[in-house]
């Protein structure tokens, strides 16, 4: 612990403070942060964001080409598969948003004498700094060591969606588990139909595929299909529970008392979702903007992990 302006800090050994000469200017870098395309360049959450995508592929495959098409139900290959596909789209694009949102970090290096006058603290209040990224820590905000970062709010790093789910985008991570654990209970159901007819007929025209090639795929796909369900429906389950008491992951390990007044329940609920509940609360679309993701990736390209 040791004094400065009038303010103490707390978590500062073995990281003295910028000295003013750094020339940080803590606006610029918010206002450079948010004209970047978030990515994290880690190689593990990397190749597990492509796993998930080709997962989803295959699932996809199955479905359509060896189930949906032999199928001599008109009406049922085309209500099934549009709603498969339709899904499977959600699910991929609450990934995309997941993974390419902000979370809500916090600029390192702002621990500096300039952005804590900017502060307007009153003599001796307490300001937490992290000594990993050297940032002022928000309340509520935890350090991550794949992001490198303080992030706000920080629920847990999902090396899934290659990213934190934090303040900014934990939305999109309850939309993604929620819409995956949509499509797996739908393949499984259709899997389950889908025996029972190759069966009721004996293999015969039930799939475009020998039946031993049929057996294997769909085998794969009830596998794939049931772990993700139970994954992600404990996952979607969890982060309810959190919004609506108002609690993150880590706070709830860390067993931390909460110094701030709680939102439960609805209030949670609007709070991360965006206001009263509409169909936009299940739009992973929603506050998109192609020409603005266009304008960021011109300026200011990735804004990557070092």
């Amino acid at each position: 612990t040791m004094q400065s302006s009038g303010h103490r800090f707390r978590d500062v050994e073995h990281h003295p403070l910028l000295a003013e000469n750094d020339n940080y200017d803590s606006s610029s870098s918010e206002a450079d942060m948010a004209e970047r395309v978030w990515f994290i360049r880690d190689g593990c959450g990397m190749v597990c964001a492509i796993m998930t995508w080709l997962l989803v592929v295959y699932a996809d495959f199955v479905v359509t080409f060896v189930m949906l098409l032999p199928s001599k139900d008109f009406w049922y290959s085309v209500i099934n598969g549009v709603l498969f596909n339709c899904l499977a789209v959600l699910a991929l694009s609450s990934h995309l948003r997941t993974m390419l949102t902000d979370p809500g970090a916090v600029p390192k290096g702002n621990a500096t004498k300039e952005y804590m006058d900017n502060l307007q603290l009153k003599p001796g209040e307490v300001i937490y700094k992290c000594p990993k990224c050297c940032s002022i820590k928000p309340e509520r905000a935890h350090h991550c060591s794949i992001c490198k970062r303080c992030i706000r709010k920080m629920d847990h790093h999902c090396p899934w969606v290659n990213n934190c789910v934090g303040e900014k985008n934990q939305r999109f991570f309850v939309l993604f588990t929620m819409y995956i654990a949509l499509i797996s209970a739908h393949a499984l159901i259709l899997c389950g139909f889908q025996f029972f007819s190759c069966v009721r007929g004996q293999w015969t025209e039930c799939s475009d595929f020998s039946p031993p090639v049929t057996v294997i795929l769909m085998i794969f796909l009830c596998l794939e299909g049931f772990l993700f369900l139970t994954f992600t429906a404990v996952m979607f389950g969890t982060q309810i529970h959190s919004i609506c008491n108002d609690e993150t992951e880590i706070e709830r390990l860390k067993s931390e008392k909460p110094t701030w007044e709680r939102r439960l329940r609805w209030e949670g609920m609007k709070s991360v979702f965006g206001g009263q509940p509409s169909l936009l609360w299940i739009n992973p679309f929603a506050g998109f903007r192609i020409r603005q993701l266009l304008l960021r990736a011109k300026k200011g390209g990735p804004e990557f992990s070092v």
